[in-house]
């Protein structure tokens, strides 16, 4: 049987991850890989029952599973089928969607829909800030002007673009990480509190010629002015940033074709991940998401739809 450290190619996945045993003793070791714990309590002192499938702890004396406490929740679904959906989102350059990934796994559309968002709430951004060299730039999420109501698309025209769209900012270091998040607008206010947030004071920050960013005197600040045709000034430019919203965009027309606002910051975090991940090899990124779920808490199916 091949290490699962070796995989490159989907074969090699679902050669090893071949029967929900291996999947749960995979699963097992990663989310005690620093000893057994209650996930109720935290106390160290379980029992195992005799099925091998079920614990219960010395101190609060509740039972628990595997996935007890974990994104994967009480899921009746097996490992297995988590895993072949974790490793999909997570490979694919532009994601998948949940009809998609739903074939692929075999399961129901409205299954895959929530093991995605399940999965994108494991992929969560990093913490701390950026220095050094960054990025910046904000951009409108939403339909193309195109399909809107004539006065929807009038208005888009008279404005920044962004007329029934959904404002998105993002920076990227040059060293290659990426943070983008919703704001409540593209004004001075919200844009200088994203940065001052995520980028450290003193590093050098380039961004267009937008207002919002005028002000920024705790950073060494260079500005293109796009408006006038220019798009690179000796080191000043926005073009990695301006990759990572046209790849984002790419996903959004052509895979997942509408994101609610609600749901838009799963969708942001998984773009981020992925590109924060893309030099990391497959399966060094499937083992990492593995862990990120088996540290972060369940997500009701009533949370994702109210």
């Amino acid at each position: 049987m091949k290490n699962v450290f070796e995989f490159k190619t989907l074969t090699d996945f679902t050669d090893y991850f071949c029967d929900e045993e291996t999947c749960v003793k995979h699963f097992t070791a990663i989310r005690f890989r620093n000893g057994m714990y209650c996930p109720h309590c935290g106390h160290t002192e379980i029992y195992t029952f005799k099925d091998g499938k079920r614990y219960r702890c010395a101190k609060c004396k509740q039972d628990f599973t595997i996935k007890t406490g974990t994104v994967f929740g009480e899921s009746k679904l097996p490992l297995r089928k988590w895993f072949m959906a974790i490793y999909l989102l997570s490979t694919t350059s532009k994601g998948i969607s949940s009809v998609q990934l739903a074939k692929h796994v075999g399961v129901t559309q409205k299954t895959g829909w929530f093991m995605d968002h399940r999965i994108r709430k494991a992929m969560k951004q990093n913490s701390g800030q950026l220095f050094g060299r960054i990025e910046a730039d904000e951009t409108f999420i939403g339909g193309l002007s195109k399909n809107m109501h004539a006065k929807q698309r009038k208005a888009a025209i008279r404005g920044t673009g962004g007329t029934g769209k959904v404002p998105v900012f993002g920076m990227k270091s040059r060293s290659g990480e990426v943070r983008a998040q919703v704001v409540q607008s593209v004004g001075m206010v919200d844009l200088h509190k994203a940065i001052k947030e995520n980028v450290a004071a003193g590093s050098t920050l380039y961004t267009d010629q937008w207002v919002g960013y005028r002000g920024l005197h705790e950073y060494r600040h260079d500005v293109v002015n796009h408006s006038q045709k220019e798009y690179v000034k000796g080191d000043c430019h926005t073009q990695g940033i301006d990759s990572f919203w046209a790849l984002f965009k790419r996903g959004y027309h052509g895979i997942y074709h509408q994101m609610s606002k609600k749901h838009l910051p799963r969708y942001i975090d998984e773009f981020a991940y992925r590109l924060n991940q893309r030099t990391e090899s497959m399966q060094t990124v499937f083992s990492d998401v593995v862990a990120k779920v088996s540290q972060s808490s369940k997500l009701p199916y009533k949370e994702l739809t109210a």
